[in-house]
């Protein structure tokens, strides 16, 4: 959240190419001090400090996608980066392996991968892009074009804010296998991995208030199969359904502010969307934390579960009213995930403004359409 807020007048002042260098070097150095020191205050400040170059380094590697790429390519480019983001993250929890070898490697390996990354930036002959806009953010915006995107954003934060910090601690308590952890992870990402796409085709046919409110639904039963599953069988069930819904609500929700975005609007409300998540997942785990720890682990699944549900409730229960959108007039659903920055947005196939259709294309619409 705050990388993404403060790092883009960074880079427009020193440029794409330094700004990596400078933000990976600083990744390094940070993510080397975590295998030094074991101090609770030292790992929050190292952690805060890891999250805002991560987002600098996403900013520059989506606004050079948006500047290499036609407008005709973004949303299939926008489709391959997030397949190709979700695909290393799931490969990334493998390198927890490397804990029962030495506690050391996993540290040495990402830094070495890190240090890898510099090089063809550092190297690259391709033109320098344009520099990036600053992030512009409306939550009462967002929430005014719909309240559905709105809830269905803050509760996409605080059901994956949750997982993401929790869930490996729980499973490990559950099973007491820490080989088992990895795979249970990776499970539920790339059950959201192979579901967004045809989630994403039913949202273009279905209206997306219903498909948002089956998704929580979803993304509830699941939860509770997490709680009450007690094989690894059916552990890695349930994680993959509830990767595949619990993954998808923060897509169909961006995809539903993007229905109910002006053609000015879409990257405001989009960086609202994302930036609401932000606040749902690190709000929500702190309290889910806390919850585990005054209760007991089972605290987790439970109270996403009940979070998911309460949510589809809300969206549920939502009069169609002014901010309607007929399902012939919704936007195109564009494959994504949170794990990006705002300047995803610059490059998405929605943000690109149409010419107003002139008279006689209305009237061949109609014709067509009759």
């Amino acid at each position: 959240l705050t990388g993404a807020l403060m790092i883009p007048p960074i880079i427009a002042r020193v440029g794409h190419i330094r700004s990596f260098t400078a933000l990976m070097a600083i990744f390094l150095c940070s993510f080397l001090c975590l295998s030094l020191v074991d101090q609770s205050a030292f790992w929050i400040l190292i952690r805060f400090l890891l999250g805002a170059v991560m987002c600098g380094a996403y900013t520059v590697i989506e606004s050079w996608l948006a500047d290499q790429s036609q407008s005709t390519e973004h949303g299939r480019v926008l489709s391959i980066y997030t397949g190709v983001v979700l695909l290393a993250m799931a490969f990334g929890q493998y390198l927890l392996g490397f804990v029962h070898t030495n506690p050391f490697y996993p540290f040495i390996v990402v830094s070495l991968l890190v240090g890898l990354a510099i090089i063809p930036i550092s190297l690259t002959s391709s033109d320098v892009p344009v520099p990036v806009p600053v992030t512009n953010f409306s939550f009462t915006k967002l929430y005014r074009r719909s309240h559905t995107a709105f809830a269905g954003a803050l509760g996409s934060g605080i059901v994956m804010g949750g997982f993401w910090s929790l869930g490996a601690i729980y499973i490990l308590h559950k099973t007491n296998d820490p080989t088992f952890v990895p795979t249970f992870i990776a499970t539920s990402i790339i059950g959201g991995a192979v579901a967004q796409y045809p989630i994403g085709v039913a949202s273009d046919k279905i209206d997306r208030r219903f498909v948002l409110t089956a998704l929580c639904l979803a993304t509830g039963l699941s939860a509770f199969g997490l709680l009450f599953a007690k094989m690894q069988i059916s552990l890695l069930i349930a994680a993959f359904s509830f990767g595949a819904a619990a993954n998808s609500l923060y897509a169909v929700s961006l995809a539903k502010a993007a229905d109910n975005s002006k053609r000015d609007e879409f990257v405001t409300l989009a960086s609202s969307v994302l930036l609401l998540h932000a606040l749902g997942s690190s709000g929500g785990s702190l309290i889910i934390g806390w919850m585990m720890r005054s209760a007991d682990n089972e605290a987790l699944f439970a109270f996403l579960g009940c979070i998911s549900l309460v949510t589809g409730g809300f969206i549920a229960i939502q009069p169609p009213g002014k901010t309607s959108v007929r399902i012939d007039d919704q936007s195109t659903f564009v494959p994504s995930t949170s794990a990006l920055a705002p300047a995803a947005f610059e490059q998405d196939p929605r943000s690109i403004e149409e010419p107003e259709p002139t008279a006689s294309s209305k009237s061949n619409k109609i014709m067509a359409r009759e």
